[in-house]
């Protein structure tokens, strides 16, 4: 069975009308990336009450935190950072969520990647063992400009810091923006540590976003593989139709149905049941 999710702050900052949405669209989880103009690892404990009355009220549960841990450069000073880990774990827990998607640090524009190697690897396995104990794992996103960006260096992080609460995340999109053919480049590598995947397109040539199946993310391939060898987990939709940055997207409740009516036609086509 495979289960949708999605960045719904795509849709409204408020998280009652969130939810509505989600509801209409019959998404019964999401991935908690903001609330009411707020990160979530911002929300203050009686904000983050309110986030659980609201999201069961509506039935919803988490997938996942939507964090931003990692999006910092890797010449900061890490130790605060970690120290904000500690609100992502407290985060998911309140919130009953599985995961914690995080990320593998900017590196400096022009530089190479490898000669920070050993600083990201010091610092992921920092908060693998963080969350050990937690009953929760950790989501690598591949993401532009961080170490963990292409298909080799996600193979890296993972198998380096060897913690099995470290899994990764599938973002065709950014893939594509990083001139990565995602699934020719990178399923074969990858799919052994694969437990979750964003729903976003791109176009090789201009980089794009589009709804799923519409661009170079190689949508279709990804999705009749996973199909063959078994696969049961979240599908998180992140349109970023309306705008993207480097902290999230938009998308509004419009765009946001028409990427997921999208999404689920693919599927509806490829015969795979989801819920």
């Amino acid at each position: 069975m495979w289960t949708l999710s999605g960045f719904a702050d795509e849709i409204t900052a408020d998280l009652q009308t969130q939810c509505e949405v989600l509801n209409s669209l019959g998404i019964d989880h999401i991935e908690l990336r903001s609330a009411w103009d707020t990160n979530v690892l911002d929300l203050d404990d009686d904000r983050l009450d309110a986030a659980a009355r609201i999201l069961a009220s509506h039935q919803i549960r988490m997938s996942s935190v939507g964090s931003p841990i990692g999006k910092i450069a890797i010449t900061e000073d890490f130790e605060p950072h970690l120290a904000r880990f500690e609100r992502a774990l407290h985060v998911a827990r309140v919130l009953n969520a599985p995961y914690i998607r995080l990320f593998s640090f900017f590196i400096p524009k022009g530089e190479e990647p490898g000669r920070h190697r050993d600083e990201v690897l010091r610092r992921m396995a920092a908060l693998a063992a963080a969350a050990k104990g937690h009953d929760v794992l950790l989501l690598h996103e591949n993401e532009k400009d961080i170490y963990g960006d292409n298909p080799m260096r996600c193979l890296d992080i993972v198998e380096s810091v060897g913690s099995p609460q470290l899994r990764l995340i599938w973002d065709p999109a950014n893939f594509v923006q990083c001139g990565v053919r995602p699934f020719t480049d990178g399923y074969p590598l990858l799919r052994p540590y694969l437990d979750y995947l964003h729903v976003k397109d791109a176009v090789m040539a201009t980089g794009a976003v589009v709804p799923a199946g519409e661009g170079d993310g190689e949508l279709s391939e990804t999705l009749r593989a996973l199909q063959a060898d078994g696969f049961d987990g979240f599908f998180s939709m992140e349109p970023h139709l309306a705008a993207a940055g480097a902290m999230g997207g938009f998308s509004g409740a419009d765009l946001f149905t028409r990427a997921t009516r999208t999404f689920t036609q693919m599927l509806d086509a490829q015969g795979v049941t989801y819920r």
